[in-house]
């Protein structure tokens, strides 16, 4: 198995022979845009890597590992147009440099381009991938509609943010791998041992997300820190938060989770020490944690070489360990 920099660039050089000019380019122009915007190509990555850990040859992986970052960019664009984002990456989103009617029509053109790759796979290869595929994509509209139902309740419990961010996030790191041991033609255990091991990674990197978001450094970030606060959402660390607060400092924490200050810097200095003082941060780092070892659990039981295993720990260390 190579480091994750070759896979990287192997997926990049094959991006490049996707991302070609089509008519009409007012369609196909924006999907170019957001495809080459670039971004850690995390579930892409671990397509190749799984399909390589089982023997299988990492080329043939490759219409896999594009299908899910195709999809997972049409779901950042309809996401962009829901949150009514400005900027993704850096950079302006397909809505705002285009125009609102072009975010949608490009994102629906992507979901049907991230079906269409399985075509590159045998009968039995391209109904094992479009099965998973189907019930991927759908999960991933329920773990949105989650979201944007919490925005609106009082109460939202651990159980439920955790449902949440699984389905939204950490689904589509699972089925990342699962395709590429579907690839491999491994056998179904070994497919959803790998499922299951980047479902919890995925589950522990949106927490780790979670964190940054409040105590990342704002130079390697890439976005604003404190963002989510100034959003008021309902992140682990605030529901961790309220559930270690005593009734004054409850009621006060929601009170700023429910007000939009001129300025924000003050709220988020707040927010951030309740988060802190109440041990919501350190319970956060746990959690985390926790995920990541129910991961590496997972990964001691597959069907591998250990030194291929030894591979995957170090990327899952590596995951956890960033600042951005």
């Amino acid at each position: 198995m190579q480091n994750v920099e070759y896979y990287q660039d192997t997926f990049s050089e094959y991006l490049q022979t996707f991302t070609v000019q089509k008519e009409p380019v007012s369609l196909y122009n924006p999907i170019n845009y957001i495809l080459n915007l670039g971004g850690k190509r995390l579930r892409p990555v671990l397509t190749l890597m799984t399909a390589e850990m089982f023997g299988c040859e990492m080329k043939k992986a490759l219409p896999a590992a594009l299908s899910i970052e195709v999809f997972h960019n049409f779901s950042l664009v309809h996401d962009d147009i829901m949150d009514d984002a400005p900027l993704r990456r850096g950079h302006e989103t397909v809505h705002e440099k285009w125009d609102l009617n072009t975010g949608i029509l490009s994102g629906d053109a992507m979901l049907i381009l991230a079906y269409q790759l399985f075509e590159n796979y045998e009968p039995h290869v391209f109904q094992a991938l479009a099965k998973l595929f189907s019930k991927t994509a759908l999960e991933v509209c329920e773990g949105q509609q989650y979201d944007m139902d919490f925005e609106l309740m009082d109460n939202v419990s651990i159980p439920d943010y955790l449902k949440m961010i699984e389905y939204k996030t950490a689904v589509l790191v699972g089925a990342a791998m699962q395709m590429g041991a579907i690839v491999a033609e491994v056998s179904l255990e070994d497919q959803q041992g790998v499922y299951e091991f980047g479902k919890n990674l995925g589950i522990a990197f949106q927490l780790q997300d979670d964190y940054l978001d409040a105590f990342g450094d704002p130079k390697s970030f890439g976005k604003q820190v404190g963002g989510d606060i100034i959003e008021n959402k309902k992140t682990y660390l605030y529901l961790k938060a309220l559930e270690f607060s005593s009734e004054s400092d409850r009621l006060q924490l929601q009170h700023l989770y429910g007000i939009q200050p001129t300025d924000a810097s003050e709220k988020i200095k707040t927010v951030k020490q309740f988060f802190e003082s109440t041990g919501a941060a350190q319970a956060t780092k746990e959690a985390i944690k926790h995920y990541t070892n129910i991961a590496f659990m997972v990964l001691e039981g597959l069907n591998i070489p250990k030194e291929r295993k030894d591979v995957l720990r170090v990327f899952g260390e590596q995951l956890m360990d960033r600042e951005v």
